[in-house]
């Protein structure tokens, strides 16, 4: 596996879980906890999703071959859908579905629960990041290292989240409304483009 691989998983998974945009959601679902308990809520939300994302990533590939779903059909369809993530983040609809999904989460589920829904599925480990876990999974051809360094990867980028929800508050404000589409509408262009790039391959593979 060479450092195009691990460069081009680190910016798949921090535009499909999009670490800063989700500090103003973490700010609503938490209104009027306190901070120690805002704490635990981002370990448990993170702990959750490490550990779905690293199912996905270790037995996603085979749950696919159990279903007889071959890879490059996944690979277009996953393709497909985080372009339609790439899109929404572009044209500033994202940041309004994960507003609604959390405001309707908080009115069904007891506050000690929203680590584990809406927070850790589906913000963090959402349609998005499960796909985009599968197919990278599936190109590391089964080796070793490069899934160790797949799982490392999400570790880290789970771990950016925890740091934007402790520091949620003074990161929603330093960028401010301005700095939010920005930077979602930036990222959602290089989800795009990473996005056609696994239609590419997947339509490549059934060529061959």
């Amino acid at each position: 596996m060479t450092s195009d691989f691990f460069f081009s998983a680190l910016i798949t998974l921090l535009v499909t879980i999009d670490p800063a945009g989700l500090a103003p959601i973490f700010m609503t679902v938490t209104a009027g906890m306190r901070p120690d308990d805002r704490k635990r809520v981002a370990l448990r939300a993170t702990a959750m999703a490490f550990g779905t994302l690293t199912f996905f990533a270790v037995f996603g590939e085979g749950l696919l071959h159990f279903l007889r779903i071959g890879l490059p059909a996944f690979r277009i369809a996953g393709g497909l859908l985080l372009f339609w993530i790439a899109f929404e983040m572009v044209f500033e609809r994202r940041t309004d579905r994960k507003q609604h999904t959390a405001e309707v989460a908080i009115t069904i589920d007891h506050v000690r629960n929203i680590a584990a829904f809406p927070l850790a599925i589906p913000l963090l480990a959402g349609p998005g990041a499960i796909t985009a876990v599968i197919l990278l999974s599936a190109r590391t051809d089964g080796n070793v290292v490069a899934t160790a360094g797949l799982l490392a990867l999400i570790g880290a980028v789970l771990l950016c989240c925890l740091a934007v929800f402790v520091l949620a508050g003074r990161i929603s404000a330093l960028l401010g409304t301005t700095g939010n589409v920005l930077l979602s509408r930036l990222l959602g262009v290089i989800l795009a483009a990473l996005a056609v790039q696994f239609v590419v391959d997947g339509i490549s593979e059934i060529g061959r």
